[in-house]
């Protein structure tokens, strides 16, 4: 401290020096005495100021050491409570696990009790949530959510409700009722309507078969067939009086939810795309020419057996006209007569055999049609798989319908193809047997005759 008051006293000098030095030559004394007074003057003048700033920085010192002790009693202050604090802490950390251990040790069985009601609440939410029933009584299973999923003992309100809830389930699943709820319509829009509930089964509607998704009742996407909704059109009018016969689903929702997802007809046959389509005009068009075919042998047929009792000639069927070039040519020699005759029964073979060999050839065009839409199918599964891998087997299962329903369609389209060629051809193989037939009696009658 001292070396430091001697540095500035020093340096006081020196500037005291240096400002009498600017102040003598401003005034220029005219003496020495006078030079000695006035550096006397400044010197006191200087020594006053420095004693100021000394003082000053003296008080300034005082005070910072007084904030230090203050800042350290207060830090003493804070080491102190931090430790009270801890030891209060591990004090009331005992006495916690104390009181934890009275509790399990008073609790005994009622622990694991306790532990089997909330597992049994717990699964008699999961249960409701999927239950038929829960729509006529909404929000029952709120309580025992709460419940399952509380840390602290159930109370008996608690207790009671999880008894009256599973009593009222039990009762429930026996009865059918008839209730006003909200129900979700195909077009997503909630209204309010009569629903008849046959136990934990089936619901219906006005409008059909309802499911519980989501805790609210739809509407099917698309309504079961075969006299299904009849029925439950049926049970929806019941009035309560006497026996009415009904359907119910005995999964619980899961057939009736796999008829929303079963393709239908239109469907199936969209799934085999452009082949698909051309194996149905295929078949379309060979099965309209058989049958075409058919009908119109199945005619000739007729016409030809009333032409078998008679002996007068008919252009309108074959027979008839071969016996006109019977009587045409009789007067010739046999084997003249035969040949005519032969001739004859060769004209009218091909229109008997016209559009069979066509069939017959759309028969095996359709199968073969299948197989290239299945080959066609299968090219664009292993494209998917190439792409997006087998992790997701809806990417694949366009290419795989396609190739399914390709050669379904191409077999169906080939068995009456060939059953109707087969009918058509045998009438058609019967009808030259029997031109060939009454050709070989007409000879002999000739035969006969000139005898």
């Amino acid at each position: 401290m001292r070396n430091r008051s001697n540095g500035l006293l020093s340096v006081l000098a020196v500037l005291a020096i240096g400002f009498c030095s600017s102040a003598m030559a401003q005034n220029q004394p005219q003496s020495l005495e006078e030079v000695v007074r006035a550096m006397q003057q400044e010197r006191q003048a200087v020594a006053e100021a420095n004693r100021e700033r000394v003082n000053r920085f003296r008080r300034q010192e005082a005070n910072r050491e007084q904030e230090l002790r203050q800042i350290r009693n207060q830090v003493a202050e804070a080491e102190a409570e931090a430790s009270r604090l801890e030891d209060l802490r591990n004090r009331l950390d005992r006495e916690l696990t104390e009181l934890r251990d009275q509790l399990a040790e008073r609790q005994g069985e009622f622990g694991e009790l306790f532990g089997v009601a909330r597992a049994a609440a717990a699964d008699l939410d999961e249960q409701l949530n999927d239950s038929l029933i829960s729509s006529q009584f909404p929000n029952r299973g709120d309580e025992l959510s709460e419940m399952a999923q509380s840390d602290s003992l159930p109370t008996i309100e608690q207790l009671e409700g999880l008894w009256f809830t599973m009593l009222q389930e039990m009762t429930a699943q026996a009865n059918v009722a008839r209730y006003q709820a909200d129900v979700v319509g195909n077009n997503n829009s909630s209204t309010s309507e009569t629903v008849v509930r046959i136990g934990p089964f089936t619901a219906f509607g006005d409008q059909g078969y309802l499911v519980l998704t989501d805790g609210t009742l739809r509407y099917l996407a698309r309504q079961p067939g075969g006299g299904a909704v009849a029925a439950a059109e049926r049970v929806m009018e019941h009035s309560g009086d006497g026996v009415v016969r009904g359907l119910i689903d005995p999964s619980l929702g899961s057939l009736l939810g796999l008829v929303t997802e079963t393709p239908t007809l239109r469907e199936r046959i969209d799934q085999g795309g452009w082949i698909g389509y051309a194996i149905i005009v295929v078949a379309a068009f060979g099965i309209l020419l058989a049958v075409f075919r058919w009908l119109m042998l199945t005619l000739t047929s007729m016409k030809v057996r009333r032409q078998m009792g008679k002996h007068e000639p008919n252009d309108s069927n074959p027979l008839g006209r071969i016996q006109a070039a019977y009587e045409e040519h009789k007067g010739e020699s046999l084997e003249t007569l035969q040949l005519h005759l032969d001739d004859a029964v060769l004209k009218e073979l091909p229109p008997l055999e016209r559009g069979l060999n066509l069939v017959k050839v759309l028969a095996a065009v359709a199968p073969l049609m299948g197989l290239l839409g299945t080959v066609i199918g299968m090219i664009v599964t292993f494209q998917a798989i190439t792409l997006f891998g087998t992790g997701d087997p809806k990417l694949m299962a366009g290419g795989i319908s396609q190739a399914l329903i390709t050669t379904v369609l191409g077999l169906i389209a080939a068995v009456p193809l060939l059953i109707l060629h087969a009918f058509a051809s045998s009438t058609s193989r019967r009808l030259g047997q029997i031109l060939e037939e009454q050709s070989t009696s007409l000879v002999a009658d000739a035969e006969k005759s000139n005898r």
